[in-house]
Order: C-alpha cells, then structure tokens, then sequence
C-alpha cells in the first residue's frame, strides 16, 4: 500500500514515517509548504523544518516531495482566522487547517498523486472510519480533528496515536537516529511559527486604542491598543492596576470597546448553555437528549453535557468564558463524535 505522509520536520511525523517504513508500506514524504512569509523580528522556521524533513527522509531512504499550498492556506486558514478575529470571534485556526489543508488539499493531492491513503504525525487514532483519542491523554490532539470527515479519516492513518507518551516518542526517534528526535515541538499558529497571535494580527489588522470600561458602573479603567486583541476570560495584559484582578467580560467591535469585571459570578462569565453553529458530525448525528462528554477548549477536562436539540448543547457544570468561535467537541467514551462553533 503506497501512503504519503506528511512530514513537517518534527519529531511526530518523522517517526510516524519510519514506523510506516518498517511496517512495509510504500512511504513517500510530502513536506507542506503553507507559509513561508517572514514577519517583523520573527523569521518563519518553514526552511529549517523542510530541511529536517529531508534529512529524515534520506535517512529513511524515502522518496520526498513538497506540495505547495501556499495561496489556500492564507485563502483558506489566514483569511477565515482576520475575518474571525475581526468580527469579535476566537476562531481556531489549527482546526481550520486539519479541515481544509491536511485532510482536504493534501489527502487529494496525495491521492490524485498515486497514494492509496495519507499519514500524519497527529497524536489520535483511527478505526474504520472513527477518530479515537490517543493513548495519550496529555497529547491528544482529538479536538483539532474534530472536522474531519469520516471519508477522510477511511484514507488516514495515525502511526503514533497508540504511544504512551511523548517521551516514549522521541526514545524511539532517538533509537532509529532520526536528526528530530530531540527537535523541540513548534509553538504558534499551526504552520506560521512561534507567533503570537497579537503579533501576527497587527500585520494584517488596522487597530487603534480605545477604552477599558467596568461593565457594572460603565467607568472607564483604561486604554486598550485594539479590541481585537482580547479575548474572553482574559486576565492579563489588561494593564489595570491596583485592587481585585479584572477579567474581559464582553468586548463591542464596532464601538471598539472592552468590557471587564472583577466579578467572577458575573452572568456573562458563566455559561451552561450554548448555541451552536457549523455543526460536524464524523460519523452519526448523537442522540438528542443522551448525555455525553465535551471538551470546550484544547486540554479542558471533559465535562458531562447533553445535545438538547441539532444546535444547543447543555452542560451539566456552567464552563467559565466560552467566547463566540471557539470550538466545543463531543466524545463518547474513546470516540469522537464531531461538534460545532460557538455562535455569537
């Protein structure tokens, strides 16, 4: 069976395709070009990583290619994430380039290629068709696949899902001398490098301060350098000093105000019900009514919450600061169901 494997330059993926090789698949690795644009005292690492994905595939005696996405992912990931952020949203941009890059442009450019099915280094599983979590529960990286479609995952493979942990990960590069295998792991937005989000909408976004109102006494607190900025729940770099800690309780785009309190049971703050937008299901719709688990950001423990109707989900424990554009993923046990987008 002939797989492509996307191969970052990353411990992850450079294992997932020497385990892929031992088990005798045909292996090819495919390098993404989706970003290559320096910005401002932050040069991008996507020259660096493609010559690590070389040196990995060399020493695994693989043939390597480099598809180039350039032009979608900014139409695709870039865009979709200024649009959000713009509008008062926190969008996830890891997940929208799963869904439309590495499960989408990659996997038919692979197949259209001569590849039977594409791999990656993602810590999750798959069977038949459905996303299971990882063995390991701290990398599980299950909410950022969320919306992929069952089809997809049908021609997907996940070599290192099953690993214990990360440790064990890089022990096993290091044993099979691949150059990654002590390579720190990327910070950052998806493929763009260790930037910030502050930093990377400023090249993009024309901001200008504006006030830091009390919600409860409508006082002003402070400048802020751009509502865009802030996010929901926030606490620091609000800049307020003295007293209890304020927290950002609701912002206003158009009036380009932010809105905090030092009110931790403010009703804005906490949230049991939810509306829900874009919803994805991977493979069946859940049952409405049936209570399952949720996760409402990456790494926040799974909750008991019921699927109230196609759109609204109710949370058995109010989740402090759900903000407009976040995702909320449903799990049943081991498997992971789908989900949907935070409606504003």
């Amino acid at each position: 069976m002939k797989v492509y494997v996307g191969m970052s330059g990353g411990v992850d993926s450079s294992l997932a395709a020497a385990l892929l090789v031992e088990q005798g698949y045909d292996v090819t690795g495919v390098y993404m070009k989706n970003w290559t644009r320096d910005l401002p005292g932050m040069q991008c690492p996507w020259a660096e990583d493609l010559a690590d994905a070389k040196r990995v595939a060399v020493r695994l005696n693989i043939p390597f290619k480099v598809f180039d996405f350039q032009d979608e992912y900014k139409h695709l990931v870039v865009d979709y994430m200024i649009r959000e952020y713009s509008a008062g949203r926190t969008p996830n941009p890891d997940i929208m380039c799963n869904q439309e890059v590495k499960f989408k442009l990659f996997l038919d450019a692979a197949l259209a290629d001569g590849a039977d099915v594409i791999a990656t280094g993602h810590y999750a599983r798959v069977q038949d068709g459905y996303l299971l979590k990882a063995a390991d529960s701290n990398k599980d990286q299950t909410y950022f696949l969320y919306r992929v479609t069952e089809s997809a995952l049908q021609k997907t493979l996940f070599p290192i899902g099953a690993f214990s942990s990360k440790n064990e990960v890089r022990a096993e590069a290091e044993k099979r001398q691949l150059t990654t295998a002590a390579k720190r792991d990327s910070q950052g937005i998806c493929f763009v490098g260790s930037v910030g989000i502050r930093e990377f909408l400023s090249q993009f976004v024309e901001t200008k301060p504006g006030p830091i109102v009390e919600r409860e006494t409508g006082k002003t607190l402070g400048q802020h350098d751009g509502a865009i900025f802030y996010t929901f729940g926030q606490r620091h770099g609000l800049n307020i000093g003295g007293g209890l800690p304020y927290y950002v309780v609701g912002k206003d785009m158009a009036k380009n105000e932010v809105y905090v309190s030092t009110n931790l049971n403010d009703s804005h703050f906490w949230i049991s019900e939810v509306a829900l937008t874009d919803v994805h299901w991977i493979n069946n719709q859940p049952d409405i009514g049936k209570t399952y688990q949720i996760r409402v950001r990456h790494r926040a423990p799974l909750v008991g919450a019921e699927l109230i109707d196609n759109n609204t989900v109710k949370i058995e424990k109010a989740e402090r600061a759900i903000a407009a554009g976040q995702s909320i993923v449903f799990y049943d046990g081991e498997t992971v169901l789908g989900g949907g987008i935070v409606r504003s």
